[in-house]
């Protein structure tokens, strides 16, 4: 492959596949660079503030079969598969493909922004934006200069020229994706962790092995952080060169951060006895998860030469993201917990353990992913479970064959436009025109289930005391809502309009 630097961008002629955050991104920067950029993007709206910058737009038909031989380097966005048709062509004629992410760190590794900040890069299945946020938390009480960017929602490369209050960003806690660390696998971080491992977008990998393979590319830095509780990650290797520091919900042996004693306990950064980084008490989000995060989180920064007390100063003031955990309705019993964040079955199962009696409301799109271990690890906390979007009936195929005892019911969207709610052994008949509707029905089924408003106890085994009705949907939202924080703020709307139920902490 042709070897290219960030000192021949001037005059090069780039293609930028994909003009959202990423690529609009990564154009912006080229086009200050005087590269000739072109952007490939179906989408003329998100192609014309970039034609305006001095970009050439078009859509993939407009490419001839010689592009790649007109081409000095490909920007990918993280949408761009590694099979799709325009990558794959131009590795084949040997023109570099890169990632914005990759892009980012070779231009900070360059000095063109000044010294090279320190990265300290997050990913996993599930609990990056929680413990990315925990990370700038923590960085921001010790007085760094950091900004947290990546898939979080700044692009790397802006957060390059990002001011803190203190002048300009000399760390970056950086959230990254699978497709975002396919497309980089330059990046050495200064620390970064592989927080878990399951099931998710094999759509896109095509294997769990090869998106495992994405995700350890966060571990290739001066030090790597390995939750030694999550099988696939504590097998990862790691360089020669690489420090690997375990982190475990346990007792930390020498070595390692820990638990004990209802605190965290750094032995890896610490002197051998051990010490205190935060009580487990006042960590947000609570739970197993929660702490897992916040273990994760105290490595990384700790790896950096952050002070104990940063750590908890920091884990103390942080506060979790929207659609992340939150309690949006409480009443008649019931906790109505927004968690649409949780995008495939592993982040679902574990927001359903974090509470005793739950009734779920879960679907959209599996990805490729299943629920059956989630059914089996969890099954006997479901009280009810409620389905809607285009793969209910897979997971309703999992109920019944591992918790064929829980009482599920499905909102079914039509070929027309309109849903029915039924309950297998009972239809009801009722049927809602959008996805509000779809919603509204689907709390309303929950409530009814768990022996809330307009249900009966009958139905719910002990009643509506202590019961959690938890969006978890265990899978993607874009076949009917425009993203997962649509999709929970539709389910918080909804179960503040039941009757006798009342906001909850997000008001």
């Amino acid at each position: 492959m042709t070897e290219f630097g960030v000192q021949d961008l001037p005059g090069a002629r780039v293609l930028v596949l994909g003009a959202g955050v990423a690529g609009a991104s990564a154009a912006r920067y080229l086009l200050g660079r005087g590269a000739q950029v072109t952007v490939c993007d179906e989408r003329a709206e998100s192609l014309a503030p970039l034609i305006e910058r001095g970009a050439a737009g078009l859509g993939a038909a407009d490419l001839d079969a010689d592009w790649p031989a007109r081409t000095d380097l490909v920007i990918a966005s993280p949408g761009f598969r590694p099979d799709h048709a325009l990558p794959s062509a131009a590795a084949a004629a040997g023109v570099p493909v890169w990632g914005e992410v990759e892009l980012a760190w070779h231009v900070d590794r360059s000095g063109e922004f000044g010294a090279p900040r320190r990265w300290l890069v997050v990913t996993g299945t599930n609990g990056k934006t929680t413990t990315t946020g925990m990370v700038e938390s923590i960085c921001a009480a010790a007085g760094e200069q950091v900004a947290a960017c990546g898939n979080i929602g700044l692009p790397v490369l802006d957060a390059l020229s990002v001011r803190t209050p203190s002048g300009p960003a000399r760390m970056l806690a950086v959230e990254l994706s699978s497709f975002q660390l396919f497309w980089a696998p330059s990046i050495r971080p200064a620390a970064g962790v592989v927080l878990n491992i399951a099931e998710d977008h094999l759509d896109w990998h095509g294997s769990l092995e090869h998106y495992a393979a994405a995700k350890s590319i966060a571990l290739r830095g001066d030090i790597a952080v390995v939750p030694v509780e999550d099988p696939i990650v504590a097998s990862m290797a790691t360089p020669a060169d690489t420090r690997r520091v375990e982190a475990t919900s346990g007792e930390p042996a020498a070595g390692q951060v820990g638990v004990a004693g209802g605190a965290i306990i750094d032995r890896a950064f610490a002197e051998p006895a051990g010490t205190v980084l935060v009580e487990t008490a006042v960590i947000r989000p609570s739970g197993p998860s929660g702490l897992a995060d916040a273990l994760a989180a105290a490595t990384l920064c700790r790896a950096v030469g952050v002070p104990a007390d940063a750590v908890d100063r920091g884990l103390r003031d942080f506060r979790v993201a929207a659609h992340r955990g939150e309690v949006v309705a409480v009443g008649a019993g019931l906790t109505f917990v927004d968690d649409s964040k949780a995008t495939n079955p592993h982040a679902a199962q574990a927001a359903i353990a974090a509470h005793d009696r739950v009734v779920w409301l879960a679907g959209g799109q599996l990805k490729g992913a299943s629920v059956d271990e989630l059914l089996v690890a969890v099954g006997d906390r479901l009280a009810g479970v409620v389905l809607f979007g285009v793969d209910a009936p897979l997971i309703a195929d999992s109920i019944s064959r591992h918790a064929p005892y829980v009482p599920t019911v499905t909102v079914v969207t039509r070929d027309d436009g309109l849903v029915n709610a039924h309950q297998a052994s009972n239809p009801t008949g009722d049927r809602a025109a959008s996805a509000v509707d779809v919603m509204s029905r689907a709390v309303q089924a929950a409530a009814e289930l768990a022996g809330g408003p307009g249900g009966s106890t009958a139905t719910a085994g002990d009643g509506a005391q202590g019961t959690v009705v938890l969006l978890a949907p265990a899978a993607a939202s874009f076949d009917m809502f425009a993203g997962y924080a649509q999709r929970g703020d539709m389910f918080a709307a909804a179960a503040q309009a039941l009757p006798g139920i009342s906001a909850g902490a997000r008001a």
